[in-house]
């Protein structure tokens, strides 16, 4: 086994969400802590958002979203992360996420959820601790 190199995450916008604001700051956090960021950027279809992250040795994948369709959107990237055999690539999402829709998204598969007010070091931190480089 070689070193291995940087965290690599896949920051998107599923569906219809066009606002991008939250995945940007995430993104630019990330990349100022050393990580490789790819930004698919908004209106994402999960099947892409799973396409990118497999094509690019993704180790996370951070979901952002604002549109209230949260519970579907997580719960198909998860899915298809399953079915492509790509479950050692860890899922996130941050956005306008009710407190009792948390707990429903960590039983589908989502290893975290961020909502708005979570501090850019508190995330960073949370990935370097839990998303692990292929190596």
């Amino acid at each position: 086994m070689g070193v291995a190199g940087p965290i690599r995450v896949v920051v998107a916008g599923p569906g219809l969400d066009g606002h991008d604001r939250g995945a940007k700051a995430v993104a630019r956090a990330l990349r100022d802590a050393g990580m490789e960021v790819v930004c698919t950027g908004p209106h994402q279809t999960p099947e892409q958002i799973v396409d990118t992250a497999i094509q690019e040795d993704a180790d996370g994948i951070g979901l952002s979203v604002l549109s209230g369709a949260h519970m579907t959107l997580c719960a198909e990237v998860v899915e298809l992360l399953r079915e492509r055999d790509a479950e050692d690539i860890t899922v996130f999402c941050g956005g306008i996420v009710p407190d009792e829709d948390i707990a429903e998204l960590k039983a589908l598969g989502v290893a975290d959820v961020f909502t708005p007010g979570t501090s850019t070091r508190a995330l960073v931190g949370w990935a370097e601790a839990n998303l692990r480089p292929a190596g």
